[in-house]
């Protein structure tokens, strides 16, 4: 018995001691246009740093996959063919927009990823003086619309049926990768870490001092502050939000999140943040919330399960779906 005790103890003293060696790496650095933050929790420098190359070498392939600028990829392809013929593509990809396709038809159009068709009338640079016109509104959407993207199972083809259509994942791209970089990641054995694709965050494990991950939500009012901090455990959280783009008419205020049937920019809400398994469920939603407003909004956010979602509208006021709780800064 005595010897038994002893290697048990020897065991746990030498587990304790590999966790204690444990430490955080984090690099940061530009993909897919756009900021990206990974962290991974790693036995040492030499290790975390040898993870990060894998998630980026992983986020640089689905861009290459996804980008509608890069004329070589397949999304491109899809694009250049659009009225003409159906075009093969990767399951990956045909799995992706698939997906999306679901996605539009449970939010009702809200989001559509033939949203790259849309006429770009909307400025948010600050030259934008008037309003465009009716007629200009209702022309610049005439091409998008989710059931014109024609899926072929059996032959693993995309036809967009209208020519010059488009599609594109600028509301799904970025946590799309955020999510295969943490699998990767998870089937190499790294037991913690962040993925942050510019405010598309996904999370696993836990911090080397065992606490949760932890996130800050944007106070939209003042974008230096955070009005609340809340703990993510293996999940992503995803934050949309007007306060850096948006133009102002008649006193209201338009995002620059448009919405894809209308071609008019949403109003009345400011902040979306949506809480969900995976960055690109969280991705779409948010943007969907945006849309759909914030009583359609978190109705639909409530019929979901393992989803919740925090809105801040026009007026700074916080409205929650049924399931979360908010220690605000004060």
């Amino acid at each position: 018995m005595t010897g038994k005790k002893l290697l048990f103890i020897v065991f746990l003293l030498t587990v304790l001691s590999a966790e204690a060696q444990q430490t955080t790496i984090k690099r940061t650095l530009k993909l897919m246009g756009s900021r990206f933050d990974i962290t991974v929790v790693a036995l040492d420098e030499a290790e975390g740093n040898k993870y990060i190359d894998t998630a980026v070498a992983e986020i640089s392939r689905i861009e290459k996959m996804i980008s509608s600028w890069d004329p070589s990829s397949e999304t491109s392809a899809v694009n250049k063919n659009a009225g003409l013929r159906p075009v093969k593509v990767s399951s990956e990809l045909f799995e992706l927009i698939k997906r999306a396709k679901g996605i539009s038809k449970l939010t009702d159009g809200a989001f559509d990823i033939s949203y790259a068709s849309m006429d770009r009338i909307w400025k948010f640079d600050g030259s934008m003086k008037t309003m465009p016109s009716e007629e200009m509104i209702t022309a610049s959407v005439e091409k998008v619309g989710f059931e014109n993207i024609i899926l072929n199972e059996a032959e693993q083809s995309v036809f967009l049926k209208l020519p010059g259509m488009k599609i594109g994942f600028g509301a799904i791209g970025k946590g799309y990768a955020a999510d295969k970089a943490k699998a990767l990641l998870q089937q190499k054995g790294v037991v913690a870490g962040i993925i942050n694709a510019s405010g598309d965050m996904n999370t696993w494990g836990e911090q080397v001092t065992g606490q949760a991950w932890k996130v800050a939500i944007t106070n939209p009012l003042d974008k230096n502050k955070a009005f609340a901090l809340l703990p993510v455990n293996n999940e992503a959280v995803v934050t949309s939000g007007d306060y850096e783009k948006f133009v102002e008419f008649n006193g209201t205020r338009y995002s620059h999140i448009i919405a894809p049937r209308t071609g008019y920019p949403a109003t009345g809400i400011i902040s979306v943040s949506v809480f969900a398994p995976k960055a690109e469920l969280a991705d779409a939603l948010a943007t969907s919330v945006f849309v759909m407003g914030k009583e359609v909004g978190l109705n639909r956010i409530n019929q979901l399960p393992e989803i919740e979602c925090i809105i801040i509208d026009s007026e700074g006021k916080i409205f929650t779906s049924d399931h979360i709780e908010i220690n605000a800064y004060k």
